[in-house]
């Protein structure tokens, strides 16, 4: 088990994050006392189905938007929020 001091754990994250990473335990040690020990999580990843999300998206029924009313939609909803005096710029993307 690795020892980092709490100065330590202020001036030397990175080296603090490293261990976390690589799966190591850590203790905090303030004023020669251990003050707590810090474990890494460990995280169980999920899968992506895509197919139980296409199923789920195609029971939406979401209309098909160009990208002209996709833009038109988008620029009547900043209106409503901020006001009229928008810039009349219009951007590409």
């Amino acid at each position: 088990m690795n020892l980092i001091t709490a100065t330590e754990l202020r001036t030397n994250t990175k080296g603090f994050i490293d261990f976390l990473l690589n799966g190591e335990e850590v203790q905090i040690v303030h004023r020669s006392k251990i003050i707590g020990v810090v474990k890494p999580k460990k995280v169980k990843g999920e899968t992506f189905d895509v197919e139980t999300f296409m199923r789920l998206t195609s029971k939406i029924n979401l209309p098909i938007l160009s990208d002209r009313e996709i833009d038109k939609k988008y620029r009547a909803a900043m209106i409503k929020k901020h006001g009229k005096h928008l810039s009349g710029r219009k951007y590409n993307f």
